[in-house]
């Protein structure tokens, strides 16, 4: 992994020095080399994490042997061995993937996107056409950034680079602000900043003198493996064997050490061992436990590491452990996120033990119904008769459901039960919101807001058009787990997070071909009666029993506990920098801040942590 940077720009300005500062920017994602390249029209800036090839002969910026394609690039192409095979044509000086990507741009122009396999982001100047390419992988696991206005384009691995070019004035965005307050981050392809979007996922984006334009080169809908649907149970779970093998395998190729992240859970267990049946060494893996048992799952990844004879490495954990490295966490934070320290912690140990790359089982749950919302939109599909019963009634009955059971959930249900529809725009809106709208609007003295992000992302994409659902049910519950939440929370964190310390994280759950073919499934095949049925069933010869049935925790911290109590001053102080700002009603950040110390259920921590991120984020990037 590595960090891109570039400025695109007909305008007298100090561009190169620009860069200078950009790449001493992302120097965490890249210690071990940086560069500059420099053209009449552009410059382009990398730094770089040596992971395939370490000699010098594949540090960036990267020009082919035909002197027209300067590469910058951040990830890995999984299948560069098989593409390089293809260009036997080609006068290759290294032995690394950069290359490869040169080479196949040479030989197949744009179409050469659509042939690589992994994880990136890159820009490819073409001195001949004097254009410039942007791409990004087809799932968005690694980020690119940019800034368009005018005759001036800035892009960058991260946000902070960019912003601290000081080519244009840092504002926070008004309506990213709400879509922040409401799911914990902001969702691509705006951010925070005004001005600054992500290139989405699957696509590339193309700038010249005279154009500039935003091409797909792939997307799900139109390329999950139409004959899942004719594949027997038996034949599907071969098939995802082999798949989620091959995955694996894919990403073990590396000329440094590596190791894998292990919760215990389905997901990184499933990694682990299939790990250990592909290397010959033991295979190194790392958890974080506590103190607090109820919270801890050491438990469960002592059970895989002694299944799997792993080199296993416990990071036990106090509440004031954490307390000391927050601000060390905070300072890392490229995009402000209500997630993502424990990736920060668990990726800085693993790097302090030697271990440059590291897998995970991020994915999994997005892929094979891991989340509650899988089964409740199936039944709720099935209880539309809900809906015939007269509006007031249902308002009655929500409202009943809020005074008898006060909290999230039941105000979430509230807001479902009164929906027009129980389409899964209008149910899946709400299951990962933070702050619900009445509240937002509290806390930004607003009367109305912008509509919802997640809402607008599903309809537009996986909503019902006039020839039917492209996906079935359950497939279209993945597509907005993985456009949503996934992308814009769980990835963007697992970048931004573990290259902080120059750790890079592979996905195998995220293989495309995994996922073409899991997408076209029908529903009765992978419907999760028990957690990740499908799953777990491809494997049921690696996972003990323990593992497949034990209760669902998710990676996290006991905040609950330390927000009231450690980290109740570092919360205070976070949110008077809140309340400092013209934007927010110091009245309504107090208001809720008491009802989380007074056990309200309908404040949890989960709704001032990403508060108090922001908090300190906004304050630290000096944004207006």
């Amino acid at each position: 992994m590595c960090g891109i940077n570039g400025i695109y720009s007909r305008d007298k300005i100090d561009r190169r020095n620009i860069i200078s500062t950009m790449n001493h920017k992302l120097k965490h994602r890249g210690p071990d080399a940086d560069g500059i390249y420099e053209d009449e029209d552009i410059v382009l800036g990398h730094t770089r994490l040596k992971i395939i090839d370490l000699s010098d002969a594949s540090n960036q910026p990267m020009t082919c042997a035909f002197d027209r394609f300067v590469l910058v690039f951040n990830g890995e192409i999984f299948n560069y061995r098989e593409l390089k095979a293809e260009l036997a044509d080609y006068p290759f000086k290294t032995s690394g993937d950069s290359e490869v990507i040169l080479a196949a741009y040479h030989k197949y122009g744009e179409e050469a996107i659509n042939k690589l396999e992994g994880q990136f982001a890159f820009a490819i100047w073409d001195k001949q056409k004097r254009e410039l390419i942007l791409g990004r992988d087809r799932l968005g696991i690694k980020t690119i950034y940019y800034y368009q206005k005018d005759d001036l384009l800035l892009f960058s691995s991260e946000i902070r680079p960019i912003i601290h070019s000081k080519l244009f004035k840092a504002k926070l965005d008004s309506d990213s602000l709400v879509d922040y307050l409401r799911y914990q981050t902001v969702h691509a392809p705006k951010t925070i900043i005004e001005g600054v979007n992500q290139l989405m996922p699957g696509f590339y984006l193309k700038i010249s003198d005279d154009e500039t334009q935003m091409l797909p080169y792939w997307d799900i809908r139109s390329n999950y493996d139409k004959l899942g649907q004719y594949q027997t149970k038996e034949q599907a779970q071969k098939k995802v064997r082999t798949l989620f093998t091959e995955a694996v395998e894919k990403r073990l190729i590396a000329d440094v050490p590596f190791g894998a992240f292990l919760s215990g859970g389905i997901d990184s267990s499933l990694v682990v061992g299939v790990m250990s049946g592909i290397l010959d060494n033991p295979v190194r893996t790392f958890n974080i436990s506590f103190d607090e048992s109820e919270f801890s799952e050491a438990k469960y990844a002592q059970v895989i590491s002694k299944k799997f004879k792993t080199d296993h490495n416990e990071i036990k954990l106090k509440p004031n452990d954490f307390l000391s490295i927050i601000p060390d966490a905070m300072d890392d934070m490229d995009h402000p996120s209500g997630d993502g320290f424990n990736t920060w912690l668990v990726s800085k140990v693993t790097r302090e033990s030697g271990i440059t790359m590291a897998l995970s089982g991020l994915g999994g749950d997005e892929l094979f119904g891991g989340y509650p919302i899988f089964k409740r939109y199936v039944q709720l599909m099935d209880q539309k008769w809900i809906l015939s019963f007269p509006f007031g009634l249902r308002r009655l009955v929500a409202s009943m459901l809020k005074k008898v059971r006060p909290g999230v959930a039941s105000e979430k249900i509230a807001r479902i039960i009164n929906q027009e529809l129980f389409d899964l725009e209008n149910i899946y809106q709400f299951d990962r919101q933070v702050l619900l709208d009445d509240q937002v609007e509290g806390l930004l003295n607003k009367t109305s807001l912008p509509s919802k992000s997640v809402f607008e992302i599903v309809h537009n994409n996986v909503g019902y058009d006039s020839e039917g659902y492209v996906l079935s049910p359950l497939s279209r519950v993945s597509w907005a787990e993985m456009n949503t939440y996934m992308q814009n929370v769980l990835l963007r964190d697992a970048d931004q997070m573990s290259m902080a310390h120059s750790l890079e994280v592979r996905v195998p759950f995220l293989d495309h071909k995994l996922i073409e073919f899991v997408m076209g499934l029908r529903d009765e095949i992978k419907y999760p009666s028990t957690p990740k049925q499908l799953l777990v069933d491809s494997f049921s010869d690696l996972l003990p029993s323990e593992i497949v049935n034990r209760k669902k925790m998710g990676f996290v911290f006991p905040w609950e506990q330390w927000l009231k109590n450690e980290l109740n001053d570092f919360v205070v102080v976070g949110l008077n920098k809140l309340k400092n700002r013209s934007e927010f009603n110091p009245q309504a950040i107090d208001k809720i801040w008491s009802q989380f110390l007074n056990g309200d259920p309908r404040v949890s921590w989960s709704r001032i942590w990403p508060m108090v991120v922001l908090g300190n984020w906004l304050e630290k990037n000096g944004i207006e």
